[in-house]
C-alpha cells in the first residue's frame, strides 16, 4: 500500500523513529542546561538510569515525522527538518521551564544548519548558490531584526527586552528558512506572544512587568513553515494584519 508515492512502511519506520527521538528529547531537557555532554562515555549508563516514557513528546515527533514525509516525501528538506523539530522542541522546553536557550543548542543548530546549506548548494544543479545567498541572508535578517529590537528596547526600557540567546537563535534558525521566511516567522512570534501575553494578563496569572520567555513563540512560528508554503503563509498574515480587505 503507498500513500503519497511512499509505501506504508516508510511512514511506520518514521514514526518508530520519531518515538525513540521523542524520547531522547527528554533526556536533552536534563543534560542541557546543567552543561553535561549529551554523548558522554557514560551515555547508555545515564540514559537507561533516568529514562522515563515521555509519551506526549514521542507522540509529537512520531506524528511530525510522519506529516513530514506525507507533505515533503523522502527529500533532503525532510531530512532536515527531521533533524530541526527534536532541537526545536528542546529549546521551546527549556526556555518555558528556565528561560534560556542552551548556547550548546544554538551552537549545534548552526552547525546543521550550515553543513545543510553546503549540501544544498552543491547538490541543487543552477539554482544552489540562491540557496546559500537565501540562507546566509536568513542568518543575518533572523538574527539581525532581533538584535535590533534587543538594542533598541535596551536604549528605551534600560533594560533587555528580550535575551541574546533568542538573537542567536534567530540567527541559527535563518540557515533553515531563508530570509523571507525569517521575517515571516518574526511576524508571526510577536503576533503569538502579544495573543497570549493579553490572555495571561487578563487571566492576572502574571503582572505586567513578569518576563515571559518568547523563545516558546519562536519555535511555534518555526514549525509553520515547514508544513505551509511561503506563498500560502504570506497570504494568511496579508490576510489577517488587513482584516480580509486584501
Amino acid at each position: 500500500m503507498y500513500i503519497n508515492d511512499l509505501h506504508i512502511l516508510t511512514y511506520v519506520i518514521a514514526g518508530i523513529i520519531g518515538l525513540m527521538v521523542g524520547q531522547f528529547i527528554d533526556y536533552c531537557n536534563n543534560r542541557l542546561p546543567e552543561y553535561k555532554k549529551i554523548l558522554s562515555k557514560d551515555f547508555f549508563k545515564e540514559y537507561l538510569k533516568n529514562c522515563k516514557p515521555k509519551y506526549i513528546l514521542m507522540i509529537i515527533v512520531a506524528i511530525s515525522y510522519i506529516s513530514l514525509l506525507f507533505f515533503n516525501g523522502l527529500t533532503i528538506n525532510t531530512l532536515q527538518f527531521m533533524i530541526l523539530i527534536p532541537m526545536l522542541i528542546i529549546a521551546f522546553v527549556i526556555d518555558y521551564r528556565l528561560q534560556i536557550i542552551p548556547n550548546r543548542l544554538t551552537l549545534t543548530m548552526f552547525e546543521v544548519g550550515l553543513v545543510f546549506t553546503f549540501i544544498k548548494t552543491l547538490l541543487i544543479t543552477g539554482g544552489g548558490i540562491n540557496i546559500y545567498i537565501n540562507n546566509m541572508l536568513g542568518m543575518i535578517v533572523g538574527g539581525g531584526i532581533f538584535l535590533l529590537i534587543t538594542l533598541i528596547g535596551g536604549a528605551i526600557a534600560g533594560k533587555e527586552a528580550m535575551g541574546f540567546g533568542d538573537v542567536k537563535f534567530m540567527g541559527a534558525l535563518g540557515l533553515f528558512f531563508g530570509w523571507l521566511n525569517m521575517i515571516l516567522i518574526s511576524v508571526m512570534s510577536f503576533l503569538f506572544a502579544a495573543i497570549v501575553s493579553i490572555i495571561i494578563l487578563i487571566a492576572r496569572r502574571k503582572k505586567i512587568s513578569e518576563y515571559i520567555p518568547f523563545g516558546p513563540f519562536i519555535v511555534v512560528a518555526s514549525i509553520i513553515p515547514i508544513y505551509v508554503s511561503t506563498p500560502e503563509l504570506l497570504f494568511i498574515l496579508l490576510k489577517i494584519f488587513s482584516l480580509g480587505t486584501y
